[in-house]
């Protein structure tokens, strides 16, 4: 896929926007988020447009996460407040994506911090989970 217009993250990969860039190399640009949940949260774009997973290349994918764990362990290193680390991706609305570019989440966590995921983390019965695994990997077979 190519850089597509009105995408912000293209803008940004094309140096048309402007960025507080932390790497970068011929398949992904990472920057500083602007809307970070906390101090040093880095965004890792392919520089190729591609809304989400299933419009990504495995090879770039495998950067792209390659380029979030360097930059988790370096978040480690760096003298910003982390005593941990999310790395997270939103693939669709459904699962919260607000830049339909796909892109990775890498930011430190503290305590105090205010980022929270809620849910039901209710323990699932096993007839239900090996009928979902039955179903997942269908899906890989599919590929």
């Amino acid at each position: 896929m190519t850089e597509q217009q009105d995408c912000v993250f293209c803008a940004i990969v094309a140096g048309e926007a402007e960025a507080s860039v932390v790497h970068a190399d011929d398949r992904v640009v990472a920057f500083m988020d602007l809307g970070a949940v906390t101090p040093g949260h880095v965004l890792v774009v392919p520089r190729l447009h591609a809304v989400g997973l299933e419009d990504l290349d495995e090879d770039t994918s495998t950067h792209v996460w390659r380029t979030g764990h360097r930059l988790g362990r370096a978040l480690r290193r760096s003298g910003l407040r982390c005593e941990g680390v999310n790395v997270f991706l939103a693939d669709g609305e459904a699962a919260f994506q607000e830049v339909f570019h796909f892109h990775l989440h890498v930011f430190p966590r503290f305590r105090g911090d205010t980022f929270r995921i809620n849910a039901d983390w209710a323990t699932r019965a096993r007839h239900l989970l090996d009928a979902e695994a039955r179903l997942v990997r269908r899906g890989l077979a599919a590929l």
